[in-house]
């Protein structure tokens, strides 16, 4: 007996879901593919691994004994394949929450050490942990929040203060520093749907913010000219990241409590990759250098 391991993972992803089409979804192929695959381990195990009736999907109890070997016999083999790949390949690693830039941490990574560094561009949380769990990429890299998928794990690598972007007419655009709350009453403007922006949301709930409105992410300048545009208008933007040259705004601290936006690396729970562990000490060596995990709670606000 040697089952294929297309069809292996096939029945690992519909058991974890299970949701034939979300599997589906995950492996990047048609539910009716996926279906074939399963139905031809099961015929050639000689069991019926997964019960699909008009209750959804469920596991039978054999395929509850298979379930486990399954998993472990596929990182296996991803092992055997990572043990035998040139030492330099690059790590392959996908950012999002675009406005703020993850590539700055990234790049300073890059900088000062020797990893290499393959980059992409995933559109949120959930199309990077798609992409993780579909072994498209080794690592994402960008804002966590529940619910995270059980195959995935996390670090916190960095805790970032954001400041208040406001119009130059703003009625709070002269003060040297703002407490979050005197905030109310100004237009929050977001880079997509609130209810899709974690930080944002909650940042809006904590502090009282009831207007808000959306455009897309057009990059930096589209940004900047929007907050410009109106003087009831405010964001949030790293410090740590240069504004475009645009007349119109200003940049003012947030203070008592200072908000921080919190970049983590997430990654599968059973990667078996050589790479990871040299990244995650050179992210930790940088959050040592540059006091990025310093959080006070009667200082800080974290959501």
């Amino acid at each position: 007996m040697d089952p294929d391991p297309a069809q292996v993972r096939a029945f690992v992803l519909a058991a974890e879901e299970l949701h034939f089409g979300r599997a589906a979804e995950r492996l990047s192929i048609s539910q009716q593919a996926l279906s074939k695959r399963i139905a031809a381990l099961e015929s050639r195990l000689g069991v019926r691994l997964l019960d699909r009736g008009g209750r959804g999907v469920r596991l039978t109890e054999p395929g509850t004994r298979f379930l486990g070997p399954a998993r472990n016999a596929l990182n296996a083999g991803e092992a055997a394949v990572a043990a035998v790949r040139p030492a330099g390949r690059p790590l392959r690693i996908d950012v999002w929450g675009h406005l703020f830039a993850p590539m700055r941490t990234l790049g300073r990574i890059a900088e000062r050490s020797e990893l290499r560094l393959e980059l992409g561009h995933g559109r949120d949380l959930p199309s990077v942990s798609a992409a993780l769990l579909g072994h498209q990429i080794d690592v994402g890299f960008g804002r966590v929040h529940p619910p995270v998928d059980e195959g995935l794990t996390q670090r916190l690598v960095r805790l970032e203060p954001v400041d208040a972007v406001l119009s130059a007419d703003h009625p709070l655009a002269s003060e040297p520093h703002l407490r979050p709350d005197r905030l109310r009453g100004s237009l929050l403007w977001t880079p997509g749907p609130l209810d899709r922006l974690d930080f944002l949301r909650r940042f809006a709930d904590r502090f009282g913010i009831e207007r808000h409105t959306s455009g897309v992410n057009l990059g930096l300048d589209h940004f900047a000219a929007q907050i410009a545009a109106d003087p009831t208008c405010f964001s949030l933007f790293p410090p740590d990241c240069p504004l475009p040259d645009v007349p119109g705004i200003r940049s003012i601290p947030l203070l008592e409590p200072m908000p921080l936006y919190a970049w983590s690396l997430v990654w599968r729970r059973d990667d078996p990759s050589h790479l990871l562990a040299p990244l995650l000490a050179a992210l930790a060596d940088q959050a040592r250098r540059n006091r990025w995990l310093e959080f006070d709670p009667n200082r800080d606000w974290l959501p």
